[in-house]
């Protein structure tokens, strides 16, 4: 244990002596927090919406047939009962809810008014704004196309209402994915340049050559870059909510945890990538192109993963940060439990149990 202590010790005074990579592990992520909190926007072309019709009149089946048939939206069905509304919002079956009240063609035919509820996902502000705008243009070229009824004009006034995010900051969309890429920059990334730098420079030998038996010697290196994550965790989550006014609504012990099980991913990708490189150019190239730039462009984070072609979506299943950020957003923005969250929870501890196999047994074969 002594030797161990002491190994870890020696990873934590090489990172610190080093100003710029000490800039790197603890500035970095507070810059990117805030540049990414406050400056990414996204945007979103289809959904899928539901339809809660209290009249069941041609009016509504118009309405419906029109956004059904737009190249927008394709419609996953009705609902029987206002109770099923936040229940399938919290399943992600649907991007937008249409609400139609009661006697909706008779109120058109005796007051030429007539209301419709649109009610979208905020978590996702753009997304929100883009379909509601969407619904309201398709809904407007039905008020064009059936203009008179009788000698009444029709009025079709849709109602927006945004769930879990009704001042639609981009931020609620956008933290808890820069949180994922931040993870994963400071875990995987650092952790294999460390790596591969010791084996570049052949110090590695040295370190073969102690007592340590190499469950310990990946330990001790690792050690340093899971605690720098777990305070870097703590500060976006510190300016997330008290800088970008980001609410932690749901449990903080289970956002951690959540947190705590990506970490373990992504260190183990990076001990992964460690082991099949030599020079620490060659694992910062593999670390950006095979791990930083999956996380920003299939994770979700700034494209919405269901609009990409049905390949790069099979693709985004394997990411782990895809995984975490929509747990991360469950939790964090929609205050859901654990339940609603396991398949996530499953997947990545999946995933690290199957990574970290696989490294250590690269790892010892590459020691031998």
């Amino acid at each position: 244990m002594r030797q161990f202590l002491i190994f870890t010790q020696k990873e934590f005074y090489h990172i610190l002596r080093d100003r710029w990579t000490t800039m790197l592990l603890l500035v970095l992520p507070i810059a990117m927090i805030l540049l990414f909190g406050f400056g990414i926007t996204t945007e979103i072309k289809n959904t899928r919406f539901a339809v809660y019709d209290m009249s069941h009149d041609q009016a509504t089946r118009g309405i419906v047939n029109k956004l059904e048939t737009s190249e927008y939206f394709t419609l996953e069905g009705y609902l029987d009962q206002p109770e099923q509304i936040e229940g399938i919002f919290k399943r992600g079956k649907i991007g937008m809810l249409v609400i139609f009240g009661e006697r909706f063609y008779e109120n058109q035919l005796h007051t030429g008014d007539a209301q419709i509820q649109l009610i979208t996902d905020g978590t996702d502000p753009n997304t929100a704004s883009t379909l509601t705008n969407y619904a309201t243009n398709l809904i407007r070229e039905y008020q064009q196309e059936n203009g008179t009824l009788g000698r009444l004009p029709i009025q079709v006034v849709p109602q927006v209402k945004l769930l879990y995010n009704p001042t639609m900051k981009s931020a609620y969309n956008i933290v808890p994915g820069v949180i994922g890429m931040v993870l994963m920059l400071v875990c995987a990334m650092m952790t294999s340049v460390s790596l591969a730098r010791e084996k570049e420079m052949g110090t590695m030998e040295v370190i073969l050559v102690s007592p340590m038996p190499p469950l310990l010697i990946v330990l001790s290196k690792v050690v340093p870059y899971f605690t720098i994550s777990m305070i870097n965790l703590f500060n976006v989550l510190l300016l997330a909510v008290f800088v970008l006014e980001v609410p932690i609504v749901g449990n903080l012990f289970l956002l951690i945890f959540v947190s705590l099980l990506f970490i373990f991913v992504a260190l183990a990708l990076g001990i992964l990538i460690s082991t099949l490189v030599e020079t620490q150019l060659v694992a910062l190239l593999a670390s950006v192109m095979g791990l930083l730039m999956p996380v920003v462009m299939l994770s979700g984070l700034m494209f919405p993963i269901e609009n990409m072609p049905i390949v790069l979506q099979y693709v985004a299943q394997i990411i782990p940060a895809k995984w975490y950020i929509e747990a991360m957003r469950d939790v964090m923005i929609k205050g859901l439990g654990i339940s609603a969250i396991v398949k996530e929870i499953l997947v990545l501890t999946l995933m690290a149990v199957v990574l970290i196999t696989i490294s250590l047994k690269k790892f010892k074969i590459r020691l031998e």
